[in-house]
């Protein structure tokens, strides 16, 4: 199902050039900062500015390694951490709220294919994920496109989310489904 938020990119045409393109750009940006440690707070900082194109704050945290598809669709607010080995696939758009805390090992995946044997290789399709305000992804977790995690919410560890995480409230399992609220 396609509504307005959806990108779809079909095989052979300019835009699937430009994310390959993209792609080779995000994978040497990526390679980079993926020498880096912990130490190189500042040099990831502005590594990782460049794969978003847009200077993030001095409060923003990455611990490598990082993996992403493009980079250019990701929005990151103040005070956000992620943690190592984290796979961040932002084509559909995907925006990260202030104060977030994302897990090592979680992955945020906002493309994927049609389901149709015959159409699956012919398209990417892209939807956007909302990350609100202070919410902790935790540990392996995987939040597919289409979603938004509610402010103050927590995914948590190994969690796959396939629908709308409403704010405060702790999720949890596969599919993630709602366990508590959060006060």
């Amino acid at each position: 199902m396609k509504d307005d938020n959806t990108k779809i990119i079909h095989r052979r045409t300019p835009e699937s050039a430009a994310m390959l393109a993209n792609t080779k750009r995000a994978m040497a940006i990526t390679a980079t900062m993926n020498r880096l440690t912990f130490n190189d707070v500042e040099e990831i900082r502005t590594l990782f500015s460049e794969l978003i194109g847009k200077e993030v704050d001095e409060s923003f945290i990455l611990i490598p390694p990082f993996y992403t598809a493009g980079g250019n669709e990701i929005r990151v607010g103040q005070n956000v951490f992620i943690n190592q080995n984290c796979t961040l696939y932002d084509l559909g758009g995907l925006d990260i709220g202030d104060d977030v805390m994302i897990g090592p090992n979680v992955s945020i995946i906002t493309t994927g294919h049609p389901i149709d044997p015959s159409e699956r290789r012919n398209a990417t399709i892209g939807n956007p994920i909302v990350i609100e305000r202070n919410v902790w992804i935790a540990a392996g977790a995987t939040i597919i496109g289409g979603v938004t995690v509610g402010e103050n919410s927590v995914v948590a560890a190994g969690s796959v989310v396939t629908k709308d995480v409403p704010p405060n409230t702790l999720v949890g399992g596969n599919p993630a489904k709602i366990i508590r609220e959060i006060r």
